[in-house]
């Protein structure tokens, strides 16, 4: 997209003292590949009372906002776009300087998949890839990505949907859409996961702990989850893991009141071990303590932990 990086800066400065979610009105913009949910993304926030407005062209955006902004007009606006075609990302681009230059303050979801569940789901609906009418689906998702790159530059969340069920994405567009208390400037959400079955896509901060000592190793702890007591004693019980808690409450506790200066609404962590079943359970579960002692609204999904 042809967005001048320093228009997206001028645009979060200006915003920044107003944290998005206490802002009005709530016009968002949802946005991202082909497949990867936005037909149900739409459904699920039209039931949580968003007025829901599907396929708009990008070139009515700023009047759409107008419009919502009114005395009277629906407080939370969902607009959805599709930009894959290349006149339509210069008339995004064009909307978005808009908004900007009316400050009317907007947020963009972006919605993705991996490649894989992307070609499986064209396979069940057996649809064609509108990049690749007449070619292979995967070569259709490929230009798409990299067509999407700079949009998804552009976006303040980031859903990756794979392996998500519509009732798993449904919980997780609720975590992040529904009205929370004025306080609650940052929605964050934790996820627990195993290196072994993949990185989550749409996570802002990483954190591996498979430097702790892990309980696999210990006969009776093997068949366990770090939901259980023992597994839990056993991995707070380690002055390796005080220490670390310790350091890493300390940087979060410096890093929150910047993320809520620049505007930023939602915060994904992922915390990664080996399997995704003892250590990063047990940490998932502390920082997600941290996080709401900070009056935050959390939520926290054990990805691996029955595997």
């Amino acid at each position: 997209m042809s967005q001048p990086a320093g228009k997206t800066r001028d645009r979060r400065e200006e915003v920044s003292s107003i944290p998005r979610r206490a802002q009005g009105p709530g016009f968002t913009i949802i946005t991202g590949l082909s497949g990867a949910g936005r037909s149900e993304t739409a459904k699920c926030l039209e039931d949580l009372g968003y007025f829901v407005v599907d396929n708009l062209p990008p070139a009515l955006l700023p009047k759409m906002a107008e419009l919502a902004s009114r005395p009277g007009a629906p407080g939370r606006v969902v607009v959805v776009v599709d930009a894959r075609g290349g006149v339509f990302f210069e008339e995004l681009s064009k909307a978005l300087e808009e908004l900007h230059s009316l400050n009317i303050p907007y947020r963009i979801l972006y919605l993705e998949a991996s490649d894989e569940d992307l070609v499986n789901r064209y396979a069940a609906t057996r649809h064609r890839h509108p990049l690749a009418p007449a070619d292979r689906v995967i070569e259709g998702i490929r230009k798409e990505r990299l067509m999407m790159e700079s949009l998804r530059g552009e976006a303040d969340l980031i859903l990756d949907t794979s392996g998500l069920t519509p009732h798993e994405l449904r919980e997780r567009l609720r975590d992040a859409f529904s009205d929370a208390p004025p306080e609650a400037h940052l929605q964050v959400s934790i996820i627990s996961f195993g290196y072994k079955y993949g990185t989550p896509r749409d996570a802002d901060l990483v954190i591996d702990v498979r430097f702790l000592p892990n309980p696999h190793w210990i006969d009776e702890l093997r068949p366990l989850a770090g939901t259980d007591e023992p597994v839990k004693t056993y991995v707070r019980g380690q002055q390796t893991y005080r220490e670390f808690m310790r350091r890493l409450r300390s940087l979060l506790g410096f890093m929150i009141p910047g993320f809520v200066a620049e505007g930023k609404s939602y915060l994904t962590v992922a915390v990664g071990c080996t399997g995704g079943r003892h250590r990063s359970v047990v940490v998932a579960d502390d920082l997600a303590g941290f996080f709401r002692d900070k009056g935050l609204p959390v939520s926290i999904d054990h990805r691996d932990v029955d595997r």
